[in-house]
C-alpha cells in the first residue's frame, strides 16, 4: 500500500555513507594524517640509560641500614609529643580526602 509520502534530505545535512565504503573511509583518513602531520624536523623521543650504572654504583655505595637514621627514628619513637597534633590532623584530612581504592576494583 503507498501512502503518497516523500521524504527529502535537505543539502545542508550531512550525507549517509555506507558501512561498507572502506575506501572512501581510507581515502578521508589518508587526507586527515597528511593534514596533521609533523613538521618535518620533529624529533623523537628517545630513551637514554647512559647513568643507570652510575645510579647502581652509587645505590650499592649506599649502606643497607644508615644507623643516624635508625637513631633518628628511635627518638622519634620515645617522644611522647610526636606526632604533632598538627601532623595527625594534616595526616588525617589526606586520608579522608583521599579516593577509596575499594570502589576502583570491581
Amino acid at each position: 500500500m503507498k501512502t503518497g509520502l516523500t521524504v527529502t534530505t535537505p543539502s545542508s545535512m550531512i550525507q549517509p555513507t555506507s558501512p561498507s565504503d572502506a575506501a572512501g573511509r581510507a581515502k578521508a583518513l589518508q587526507a586527515a594524517a597528511t593534514r596533521t602531520s609533523l613538521p618535518s624536523n620533529a624529533t623523537s623521543d628517545r630513551l637514554s640509560t647512559a647513568g643507570i650504572d652510575q645510579l647502581r654504583a652509587a645505590l650499592k655505595a649506599q649502606p643497607e641500614i644508615r644507623p643516624e637514621a635508625v637513631e633518628r627514628g628511635r627518638a622519634l619513637a620515645a617522644d611522647p609529643a610526636y606526632p604533632s597534633p598538627d601532623i595527625i590532623r594534616h595526616i588525617s584530612a589526606q586520608i579522608v580526602g583521599s579516593p577509596d581504592l575499594a570502589d576502583a576494583v570491581s
